[in-house]
């Protein structure tokens, strides 16, 4: 059984910064793949970007490359998801979320299809324009 609590969530205007935090526990071979997922009303949930325990420079939705950034600190069972300027359309609920994976290319296509068998109770992000 694998355990995720988010935190960090908040409102900030348009171009504001915030940081995302997941603490993970449980079987450690369940969450080797990560990933940070976003809902809003009415719409699919949506991948936002996913990291490989083992390493990889992480994957991530075009919407939010080159302003996101995913990363994580295995020793403490945590994984970050640093959002800057950041924009209206950013708003929603965000999910951490974990699976197990057998390599970085597993864990990528696991992204890709939000392949994911773990997800916590969710932080919510509002940008104001």
């Amino acid at each position: 059984q694998v355990q995720l609590v988010e935190s960090g969530g908040g409102s900030v205007q348009a171009g504001g910064s915030l940081r995302l935090t997941c603490q993970a526990s449980g079987y450690i071979y369940s969450r080797n793949c990560m990933g940070w997922f976003r809902q809003v009303p009415g719409k699919e949930r949506e991948g936002v970007a996913g990291i490989y325990r083992g390493g990889g420079d992480g994957e991530y939705a075009d919407s939010v490359k080159g302003r996101f950034t995913i990363s994580q600190d295995n020793a403490k069972n945590m994984v970050y998801l640093q959002m800057d300027n950041l924009k209206p359309e950013d708003t929603g609920m965000y999910y951490c979320a974990a699976t197990q994976s057998d390599s970085l290319l597993d864990c990528e296509a696991r992204f890709w299809r939000g392949d994911f068998g773990y997800f916590g109770q969710g932080t919510q992000v509002t940008v104001s324009s």
